[in-house]
């Protein structure tokens, strides 16, 4: 009866302090709970450290990028209660695994069964569709180990890590500790990983990649149904004061003359720093340009027209540069080039036209 009336007093406790006592939802079948520790979505590009290296658009070339691509240690496992434990500590014996490539997808690369549905859930024979309920059982998962080597010079930066495509889900853990969790398989996840790591030391990276999650509801479609790593993976530095997101929008106006563009820039940290906007043509001839001081911590608005843009469309595919430089005293911080079109596409009774046709 005394050890009864100590484990209820012990229960009732572990509630009190939190409800750790309580069964938890684990995240990859809890619907409230998408991302964790990740980046807010933004536009895609990257941001180099000169308007040369933008200009060659190559990110291999710059000093703020490394590649996270090739061979990595893998444990694939059938169902997800097999998954190893603690796997991502920085001392674990990974000498066993196996080597896996990432980008990889898992039955692409010798794991799984590859399956083709264009009406009803990959799981349609082994559970009913409960959701946001999937089962550990055939529940594949793919965990992962790399030591990397964080670069000198990118001491002083922000340091993220981009991983462009992970069905089902993805957790992430630097030297240890977990970072973040995404279920946004078709988009790319990005983490601040800059107070797991130190430039000149060496870090080791673990993720783990399973096949359904709660998720997996929402985007089932017409396709095959692969799991793991599809698109590219990375790691960049970027300075404190930067171009969190941009965002460029274009049209015609003045019965489609004319052309109007408008780009929204998100720098929060970036305040009293100087933007500049210049808008080339194919020929790399200068269209037009225009010089702001980032004020705040608020989005800045610059619009203006462009007389007589060549129009885009898919006959006549005319596309305009446009490259964003932040900089401040010292010169140029980062820049960043995008490609453009001037076009306008509209509804109009029962048509869609483009540029008016």
């Amino acid at each position: 009866m005394m050890l009864r009336h100590l484990f209820f007093s012990a229960a009732a406790m572990l509630l009190l302090s939190g409800g750790v006592a309580q069964a938890q939802t684990p995240r990859w079948q809890d619907p409230q709970v998408n991302r964790v520790g990740v980046e807010k979505s933004r536009s895609h590009f990257f941001a180099y450290e000169t308007q040369a290296l933008a200009q060659q658009g190559d990110k291999g070339a710059s000093g703020r990028f490394l590649s996270m691509e090739g061979n990595w240690k893998f444990l694939f496992v059938k169902d997800h209660n097999m998954a190893p434990k603690g796997f991502q500590a920085v001392g674990y014996d990974d000498s066993n695994w196996e080597d896996f490539p990432v980008p990889g997808l898992f039955e692409m690369n010798g794991h799984g069964n590859r399956i083709y549905k264009n009406v009803g859930y990959a799981w349609a024979t082994q559970f009913a569709n409960n959701p946001p309920y999937v089962e550990e059982k055939n529940n594949y998962t793919g965990s992962y180990r790399r030591t990397f080597t964080i670069p000198a010079q990118w001491k002083g930066n922000k340091i993220y890590v981009h991983v462009g495509s992970a069905t089902s889900n993805l957790t992430l853990w630097v030297n240890g500790k977990e970072v973040g969790y995404s279920e946004d398989s078709k988009m790319a996840a990005e983490f601040d990983i800059t107070k797991y790591v130190k430039p000149g030391e060496k870090a080791v990276i673990a993720m783990q990649v399973m096949r359904w999650c709660d998720g997996s509801y929402g985007e089932d479609q017409d396709f095959w149904r692969f799991t793991g790593i599809a698109r590219e993976v990375y790691m960049y530095a970027r300075p404190v004061a930067h171009i969190q997101d941009l965002h460029i929008t274009t049209g015609l106006t003045n019965s489609y003359t004319d052309g109007t563009l408008q780009v929204k820039v998100n720098a929060p940290e970036a305040s009293g720093k100087t933007l500049t906007l210049t808008l080339t043509d194919e020929r790399g001839q200068q269209v037009w340009q225009t010089t702001e001081t980032l004020k705040g911590k608020n989005e800045q608005v610059i619009e203006t027209q462009v007389t007589k843009p060549l129009q885009w469309s898919a006959e006549t595919p005319n596309l305009y540069t446009l490259m964003t430089t932040l900089s401040d005293k010292n010169g140029v911080i980062e820049a960043i080039k995008q490609r453009v079109g001037f076009r306008s596409v509209e509804h109009v009774g029962q048509q869609i036209l483009v540029n008016g046709k």
